[in-house]
């Protein structure tokens, strides 16, 4: 592979440059637009607002916006042509595929004061000769991009543009910059003005009678929300795991100790427990006569644990 001729290797130096170059110019630009909107803002705010002044400040802001997307496109055929650069290697004519590229940035030089980018023309032109780059800075026989064209031109900016541009920055600041001439007056009567109950803008208000006939659900969640909250009363920290039920007492009670009748209830239930392992004993006759002696022996321990806890109660009472 032939090694690449001079001018290639001075151009593809040369558009590094000014892609970092444009890429600057760009942050600037927009800096400097960002101040200017302020600015504007501020003339907006300003009572009685400063219109006059303002508009002519849009017209610059406007201007530098151009700019800005014009450095973008200069900069996306810059780096179009650091990408192909190897076809424009020999001495042929351009190549199709970059022909607007080299034309547009050639076009460009004579009205966008960028020194990398005037080293790129007469690099270019160096390449594909004078009729060639001639003919591109005036645009014969077309070629250019019709968006540098239009990025170009020094045209007043429209008075729907620069309100537009107005209404823009005094939104995005906060201002109340009011409303403008063209556009269209408030109803009257303002929002709070009669209007028809058929409008598709404005729903009808539904009754809560006519949503309880359609639908039932409704009156039962409108009888939930008059009812007021029951009061959720403190949980006790005390817990106690109630008794199991067994024969000789189905359906235990737990008493705690204090309680009315929480020791004599204790006491009182040994004479019924008593009498019914007595009548158990009277009427039971062989295999049942040993039950109800298992069943005596098991009541009298248990009747010893109930004198020890009476007794427990009765020496805690006494401290």
């Amino acid at each position: 592979m032939p090694p690449p001729s001079p001018v290639t290797s001075k151009l593809k130096t040369t558009l590094k440059l000014l892609i970092s170059r444009l890429r600057h110019l760009q942050t600037k630009e927009s800096s400097l637009s960002k101040q200017t909107r302020r600015t504007i803002a501020t003339l907006l705010e300003s009572n009685p607002p400063r219109l006059e002044s303002a508009k002519i400040r849009v017209e610059n802001t406007i201007r530098q916006d151009i700019l800005v997307e014009l450095l973008e496109i200069l900069e996306l055929y810059s780096e179009l042509l650091l990408a192909r650069i190897h076809m424009l290697e020999g001495t042929g004519p351009c190549d199709v595929g970059l022909e607007e590229a080299v034309k547009s940035l050639i076009y460009a030089s004579q009205r966008v004061e960028v020194k990398e980018l005037g080293m790129v023309r007469d690099l270019l032109a160096a390449r594909f000769g004078k009729e060639f780059a001639l003919q591109a800075r005036e645009n014969l026989g077309g070629g250019v991009s019709e968006r540098v064209l239009r990025k170009l031109r020094v045209d007043t900016p429209s008075e729907e543009l620069v309100g537009a541009y107005l209404k823009e920055i005094a939104r995005t600041y906060g201002v109340d910059f009011g409303r403008d001439e063209s556009s269209p007056p408030p109803p009257e009567g303002g929002e709070q003005g009669d209007d028809d109950d058929d409008s598709p803008s404005k729903g009808r208000k539904i009754p809560v009678a006519e949503l309880e006939l359609a639908d039932p659900k409704v009156g039962k969640l409108v009888e939930d929300a008059k009812t007021p909250p029951r009061k959720v009363l403190p949980k006790s920290p005390i817990h106690v795991a109630p008794a199991s039920p067994s024969s000789e007492n189905p359906h235990p009670v737990v008493r705690m100790p204090g309680q009315a009748g929480g020791a004599g209830a204790g006491v009182q239930r040994q004479p019924q427990a008593r009498a019914v392992v007595g009548k158990g004993l009277g009427d039971a006759s062989g295999g049942g006569m040993v039950h109800a002696a298992q069943a005596s022996g098991a009541k009298s321990k248990e009747d010893k644990e109930v004198d020890d806890l009476l007794a427990r109660f009765a020496a805690l009472k006494k401290r």
